[in-house]
């Protein structure tokens, strides 16, 4: 999941370079939800990984 916020931001990037304003700020906002997906994924999965093993 990381990895397509990476990528999305690398195309809101080309693409706010390239003057393309609408797409640029579509892609940024999927780049942020998904990152933000990913941190509460993982911080799940971190609290709930530790208590497994104790």
């Amino acid at each position: 999941m990381l990895r397509w916020s990476i990528t999305f931001f690398i195309i809101a990037i080309i693409a706010a370079i390239l003057g393309f304003g609408g797409i640029a700020g579509t892609a940024a906002g999927i780049a942020e939800i998904l990152f933000y997906v990913f941190i509460v994924l993982f911080l799940i999965s971190l609290i709930f990984g530790r208590r497994a093993s104790i």
